[in-house]
């Protein structure tokens, strides 16, 4: 945002951002080179499905750390749109709260089951490689996902200015 000194919180922000997008090219990559060993090749990479599975769950909860700061994920805007500035600002305030509740909810339920793949020694199919640290990198993806909610509810309240516009007053109609 132009005019807006950049601080260490948004070198972290834009950090987990980066991370999200790294782990969009491995899943892809992962996906292109298992179907052009399988096509051209008549071979597969040993565990190339379950490393793919476990490689999206990641990829979705780091995913969900970069569009819930931005607030760029799916929402409903029907009041929103017609509300006055005011009315937006804790419109977005009491939703972004919600989201974080139902993220720290998310994430400790999601340690719960770090804890219990590790216990469970679940392996990979082919490699017989322990699940549970594909798992924890989930989990820190989700623990990014709260510290970014609640640097956006924290923006939202202390220092609107900080705050990405609303996605819907870029679009011209």
């Amino acid at each position: 945002m132009p005019g807006v000194k950049r601080n260490g919180m948004d070198r972290v922000i834009d950090t987990i951002e980066w991370l999200a997008a790294i782990f969009v090219g491995i899943v892809a990559l992962n996906i292109f080179v298992a179907v052009i060993l399988r096509k051209f090749f008549s071979t597969s990479i040993p565990d190339a499905y379950d490393f793919g599975s476990l490689m999206l769950g990641i990829l979705i909860f780091w995913g969900i750390a970069a569009t819930s700061y931005r607030g760029t994920h799916i929402t409903v805007d029907l009041l929103w749109s017609a509300g006055s500035q005011r009315t937006k600002r804790y419109i977005d305030i009491f939703a972004t709260l919600v989201l974080l509740f139902v993220v720290v909810v998310q994430t400790y339920t999601l340690f719960d089951k770090v804890l219990q793949t590790y216990r469970d020694n679940v392996l990979t199919f082919d490699l017989h490689l322990p699940v549970w640290p594909f798992f924890a990198l989930a989990w820190l993806g989700d623990i990014a996902a709260v510290l970014l909610i609640s640097v956006r509810t924290w923006r939202l309240v202390f220092q609107p200015e900080r705050v990405q516009e609303h996605p819907l007053e870029h679009t011209s109609e």
